[in-house]
């Protein structure tokens, strides 16, 4: 075990002092899907001191074509992705420690999370959380790793609080498609590009070496051979909410308005109860089991109904598989759980 990170050390931005550090910092990653499931292996095998990982989903078979930590077993039995991604990551470094949270991600519960967090890997499907993540890191101080990947295409950005352009100030110049891996799909090696740029990136950040850290907005086609690299350091603005003279962080009180959602790209609507409540497994499979087929594994709660798919986590948060249509998804979960 002496020489496990030897070659990492042999690299001279790194060496002994740099592996001391990274096996001191923390790391929090929102998201445990394809990009998640990539950059919190590369950080395990790298030895970092704490890994914090959050997810909302479970693992489901589409996810297996690019999700690199999954197996099969993992989709058979509807593994929450994060209790999936802790176990294997465990049997990866058993010397790292790992948190596993299986949660939506909000302001309110990541602004709990940050302490002693050095640094953020974006790893999520939607800019709601984006915006929320580029708040937190500007009122807290912690750098942060944007990336994302849809086709063929990927993008990443490395943003540190009062040093570069912030995620507000960056959508005014630089265009977001509406893409998603459920509408034009996806390949792995964009998903395995845009995640080896951002453990480069916060390798960077853990070890200190900043003068290192790439200052533009980087956008790929892997199948076009397209590369852009766009430079951002005149972008900044005073008035910025975020990162300007005067800060409002405006989706940190935003998210909390947000109860019901259509997932990006997924055909799902998910619903938050206003009071946060853990649900009775047992009870809910007798409510359910003369409606559909009833399933449930100690994280999840599953109904196949004849339209739709009803998923009831354990922190009450219920995922409508089958409609975008938030209003049926109401009616349906009200109908089925009052």
């Amino acid at each position: 075990m002496s020489n496990r990170y030897s070659r990492q050390q042999l690299f001279n931005h790194i060496g002994m002092k740099g592996q001391e550090k990274i096996s001191q910092k923390h790391v929090l990653i929102v998201g445990a899907g394809a990009l998640g499931s990539a950059s919190s292996e590369a950080f395990v095998r790298a030895g970092i001191g704490k890994l914090t990982l959050i997810d909302r989903d479970y693992v489901e078979w589409s996810n297996l074509q690019r999700q690199q930590l999954y197996n099969e077993q993992d989709a058979r039995l509807k593994m929450p992705k994060a209790i999936a991604a802790k176990e294997h990551l465990h049997k990866i470094n058993s010397e790292v420690e790992i948190e596993a949270l299986v949660m939506d991600a909000s302001a309110t519960n990541l602004e709990d999370l940050l302490h002693s967090v050095d640094v953020i890997i974006d790893a999520t499907d939607n800019f709601d959380i984006r915006f929320i993540l580029n708040d937190l890191s500007h009122k807290h101080n912690i750098p942060w790793v944007y990336g994302s990947c849809v086709g063929s295409y990927g993008a990443t950005h490395t943003i540190l609080p009062g040093k570069t352009p912030c995620l507000h100030c960056l959508l005014k110049y630089v265009p977001v498609g509406g893409a998603t891996c459920d509408t034009v799909g996806i390949i792995s090696p964009a998903v395995q590009i845009v995640a080896a740029y951002q453990v480069a990136e916060a390798f960077k950040i853990l070890v200190e070496d900043f003068s290192s850290l790439r200052n533009t907005f980087l956008t790929f086609d892997v199948w076009s051979n397209q590369h852009y690299s766009i430079k951002l350091d005149k972008i900044e603005t005073a008035d910025c909410p975020s990162c300007g003279t005067i800060r409002t962080y405006p989706y940190l009180s935003y998210e909390n308005q947000t109860k019901t959602e259509v997932l990006c790209g997924r055909n799902t609507v998910q619903i938050r109860p206003n009071r946060r409540s853990q649900p009775n497994f047992d009870q809910l499979q007798k409510q359910l089991q003369n409606h559909g087929t009833v399933e449930q594994n100690p994280y999840l709660l599953s109904c196949q109904l004849q339209d739709y798919r009803m998923v009831v986590f354990r922190d009450g948060r219920v995922f409508i598989h089958g409609t975008n249509d938030i209003q049926a998804a109401k009616n349906l979960y009200y109908r089925l759980l009052g």
